[in-house]
């Protein structure tokens, strides 16, 4: 049984190539997916802890509007699992354009 320390944020400043679109991202310890393809990996049980023994890709597959916060859910490619996590100022905006029309178009 996991104990309420182990569910803590863990920041972790990590640089990584992102395995959808190639693009080098510098990480700033609460990066969670690519700021160019919006693309994130199934790395995580807890934010940072890299505990999921999963690996898959998580595909954009949504687009919310939370308190005052727009989210990404992120859906793993291989196991399902979704996960939502916050817009970043640095997300490309064409990327989130074309995930919104894709919706739109569904």
């Amino acid at each position: 049984m996991l104990q309420s320390q182990d569910k803590k944020f863990q920041r972790r400043k990590e640089a990584f190539q992102c395995e959808h679109c190639g693009v080098k991202v510098q990480g700033d310890g609460y990066t969670n997916h690519c700021p160019k393809c919006l693309y994130s990996k199934h790395v995580d049980i807890f934010p940072g802890d890299r505990a999921a023994l999963c690996g898959g890709l998580m595909e954009p597959v949504a687009l919310s509007h939370e308190g005052k916060s727009d989210k990404i859910t992120h859906r793993c490619v291989r196991c399902g699992y979704e996960k939502k996590n916050k817009v970043a100022e640095n997300d490309d905006f064409e990327a989130l354009l074309a995930l919104s029309r894709r919706l739109a178009n569904c």
